[in-house]
């Protein structure tokens, strides 16, 4: 009897216990609830167990059900690595990207690579979309992108069908504008004092996105789902934040922005990651263009030692952290 389960019922038997009943199920996989119960009912009847509780208003599972439940889970999550095996390799000869990246990737280094990639592969296809957050990995999970570069403090959506691998790292700085309270403060400022201020953090576009909260150090917030506003906002000297080193590098240059000291409170470098689904095999495209993109910690490098070379020039606004 088991030749007779299909993935069908597996996928009715999981979206029931996530859902927490048969009508949840149904909703779930656009089925209708009579079809749930058949499949449940077979599947029962295939294993010759008994899954679900029948006296309980919502879907309980029994002691055999628990027990399946992460072989049903493990079976779907194969499956599709199989059908993402397929597709991928059906579309081997086809020099096409499918690309999210994070907002707060090197802009400047993203042209780089994309301008190398055309150079080493002049018939690719490039479909890029800016994301912020789990934006990237939703995007991935849906389809519409083969891979995307998430910061790795971002908590994963779907880490039976998502995996992550390192891919580089990318200095921050702490800054506000110079005419800011905090830029008139000489020498290390504490933690306690930046709560005194109105902290600018970026937060999630979508509305059901598990939050997270990096480098949060005020409970006095403005919350914004857009770096490039983060950004205008504290040139505006409303608030202070976190910013990618190489995004306000002119700024502190100028004098716009002041980079600004902490003290005993360490931020650690954003940390990049590729998201793909499990099974996904890349193409040789996608590999070049992935080896391009992980040479972002040289040019992080390059860009600290730029920063230590200007620190024997006299500048009133700029701070060194």
């Amino acid at each position: 009897m088991l030749d007779n389960v299909t993935i069908n019922q597996l996928r009715a038997f999981v979206a029931v216990c996530d859902q927490g009943s048969f009508s949840g199920a149904a909703r779930e996989l656009r089925r209708a609830q009579s079809a749930i119960s058949h499949a449940i009912s077979a599947l029962e009847g295939a294993f010759d167990v008994v899954l679900f509780e029948r006296n309980t208003r919502r879907a309980t599972l029994t002691a055999a059900g628990r027990s399946l439940l992460p072989d049903a889970r493990g079976v779907i999550s194969r499956t599709e690595e199989m059908k993402m095996r397929a597709v991928s390799i059906a579309e081997a000869g086809v020099p096409q990207v499918s690309l999210a990246v994070d907002v707060y990737f090197p802009r400047t280094h993203l042209i780089e690579c994309l301008r190398t990639l055309q150079a080493d592969f002049p018939t690719v296809a490039i479909n890029l979309r800016m994301t912020t957050m789990q934006g990237g990995e939703r995007l991935v999970f849906e389809g519409t992108c083969a891979l995307a570069v998430t910061i790795t403090d971002v908590p994963e959506l779907s880490p039976g069908t998502i995996e992550r691998q390192h891919l580089c790292e990318a200095q921050m700085v702490t800054v506000c504008a110079p005419s800011h309270p905090l830029a008139a403060i000489t020498g290390s400022i504490p933690r306690e004092e930046f709560g005194r201020h109105i902290q600018l953090v970026v937060t999630d576009n979508q509305p059901d996105a598990e939050k997270t909260q990096q480098g949060v150090a005020s409970e006095r917030q403005w919350l914004v789902n857009d770096l490039g506003a983060k950004h205008d906002l504290l040139r505006g000297s409303l608030c202070w934040g976190h910013m990618p080193h190489h995004l306000v590098e002119d700024d502190l240059a100028n004098g716009t922005l002041v980079e600004l000291k902490r003290r005993a409170w360490h931020m650690r470098p954003l940390t990049f990651m590729i998201s793909q689904r499990r099974g996904y095999s890349i193409s040789e495209c996608e590999t070049r263009l992935l080896e391009l993109l992980g040479s972002c910690h040289r040019s992080s490098k390059d860009a600290g030692q730029r920063a230590v070379s200007r620190k024997g020039k006299k500048s009133p606004v700029v701070r060194r952290a």
